[in-house]
């Protein structure tokens, strides 16, 4: 090969590289039938799928209405005047915010909220902590004569309260709790069979290898529970305590029955009924805003409980 002259050189083409821009501008277009993937929409199928999500909403809403609709009643009713609250009038004129003040100075509504919310918060206590290894135990743990005991937990649920209250009365007659909140408190740590299965089916759908590896590690059966199902099944727990929350907040027999001769301790269902009971014929708008404020607090924790509650309930029952 000849040498290149002195003092001349030949300037290398380097590739010439381009940028994802030229890539994409000199990429052969297609029209729009011809994309992979994609296929024109038949206009009379669009115009039946418009048809349906509205037919679909429109009943929804419909059904929505149904079951607002008592609800504005009552909040309208609340706030409107003695006279007014009889008449077909749907509208309050003037607003009158003074009658949640009055259901204060008429009851001591402050007393009974704080009895109900006693019963609530020591009942859901009892229930989560005596049904949560009863669970365990019936969904995890081999031992004989499970599903017999099962079975008489399930059964007890077909037991309506009017068979066992009798018995029941006079037991707590016996012991002296008759006008005390023992009889509302005490039975919850002793177990509630449809909270037993209702955790008994979610515990089911944790995966037994994450047992079985606790075992393996030396684990106990409460270091199991403790440490592997409880946290996992955080979405049934809340929805089982929500649900005896509720129960508590809304019951009206089982505090009429062990709490109706000693006034102070009267739950706010047992205060509402009275309230009613002297004033149905006369202040249908303090009857309305004593209502109110009963079912506030229910509402709130719901809307705020909402997600961890709709979680457990779907996500139990998927084996069993």
């Amino acid at each position: 090969m000849g040498a290149l002259p002195r003092g001349r050189w030949v300037p290398i083409a380097a590739p010439v590289q381009q940028t994802q821009t030229q890539r994409v501008t000199q990429a052969p277009a297609y029209s729009g039938l011809g994309q992979i993937g994609r296929r024109p929409i038949n206009p009379e199928v669009r115009r039946k799928r418009f048809l349906l999500t509205v037919g679909r909403h429109a009943g929804l809403i419909a059904v929505a209405a149904m079951f607002v609709a008592p609800f504005i009643f009552v909040v309208l009713t609340a706030v409107m005047t003695d006279a007014q609250a009889v008449t077909p009038s749907f509208w309050p004129k003037p607003f009158v915010w003074h009658n949640y003040v009055e259901v204060f100075h008429r009851i001591p509504i402050i007393r009974y909220t704080w009895n109900t919310a006693q019963i609530g918060i020591l009942s859901t206590v009892g229930i989560v902590v005596s049904c949560v290894p009863v669970a365990y135990a019936l969904a995890r743990m081999r031992w004989r004569g499970r599903q017999v005991s099962f079975v008489l937990v399930l059964a007890t649920i077909m037991l309506p309260i009017q068979v066992t209250i009798v018995p029941l009365y006079v037991l707590w007659v016996r012991f002296g709790q008759i006008g005390h909140l023992t009889p509302l408190i005490l039975p919850s740590f002793l177990g509630d069979a449809f909270s037993i299965f209702l955790l008994r089916q979610f515990f089911l759908t944790i995966p037994q290898e994450l047992v079985d590896a606790a075992r393996v590690d030396g684990g106990s059966e409460f270091q199991i529970l403790r440490r592997v199902v409880i946290p996992l099944a955080k979405p049934a727990i809340m929805a089982v305590a929500l649900f005896q929350f509720l129960y508590c907040w809304n019951d009206f027999f089982g505090p009429l029955l062990y709490t109706g001769s000693n006034p102070r301790i009267w739950t706010l269902a047992v205060a509402l009924g009275e309230f009613t009971a002297v004033h149905r014929s006369t202040l249908w708008n303090l009857q309305m805003a004593a209502s109110l404020l009963f079912t506030l607090p229910v509402i709130v924790l719901f809307f705020l409980a909402q997600k961890v509650f709709v979680e457990g309930v779907t996500l139990t029952g998927v084996k069993g």
